[in-house]
């Protein structure tokens, strides 16, 4: 009995230890990047001409994804799901802000933008810039895109990086959602966001 008693008092102080100084910090479905050194400011246009950083969204989750209006399945399905997200978050969609920007500026105009994003939800906003600014974007964002040869019909693709990007309310980035994760995850996590209002 007395060779135990110092192994039962280890595990009851582990215990008490995991109780008072536990971990404090939610527990996400998604992939929890908060620090991350990068991601921290983007500066694009909206698709009504308004010049546009995180800033403006502040006092909102925001959901950043990269892709563009041809893209034949990444871009859909994940603007799809995140659609899906928005009705099953109900009332509280409206503390989120979905942000799609373009690599595809040269064909993604405002009025293509303005017809593609909000298909999805009103709600989507899509941003794009001149080549300097997307690429300015996506390198803060370690985002990679390339253009396919067309052989100049015109028709081309643009491989991308397949990835969402998901800040707090406080606009600190805080979750990386990869390619195909369902929307009952997004919607875990976003309502702990939601409801960690602290500094």
């Amino acid at each position: 009995m007395r060779k135990w008693l110092p192994i039962a008092l280890a595990l009851l102080f582990a215990v008490l230890v995991a109780a008072c100084g536990g971990e404090t910090r939610p527990s996400f479905k998604l992939t929890d990047i908060t620090g991350a050194r990068f991601g921290q400011n983007f500066h694009l246009t909206d698709f009504n001409g308004q010049p546009r950083s995180l800033a403006d969204f502040k006092g909102k989750a925001v959901v950043l994804f990269f892709g563009y209006t041809h893209c034949p399945d990444v871009c859909p399905t994940t603007m799809a799901e995140l659609a899906q997200v928005m009705q099953q978050l109900g009332a509280d969609a409206k503390r989120i802000q979905v942000l799609f920007v373009t690599v595809d500026p040269a064909r993604d105009t405002p009025q293509v933008l303005k017809q593609y994003v909000p298909a999805f939800n009103p709600s989507f906003i899509g941003l794009y810039g001149d080549a300097a600014a997307t690429a300015a974007a996506a390198k803060e964002f370690h985002v990679v895109y390339q253009k396919q040869s067309d052989g100049g019909s015109g028709n081309y693709s643009v491989d991308h990086s397949a990835g969402t990007y998901i800040f707090d309310p406080q606009g600190r980035l805080r979750l990386f959602a990869g390619y195909g994760v369902p929307a009952t995850d997004y919607v875990h996590d976003l309502k702990l966001l939601l409801a960690d209002q602290s500094d």
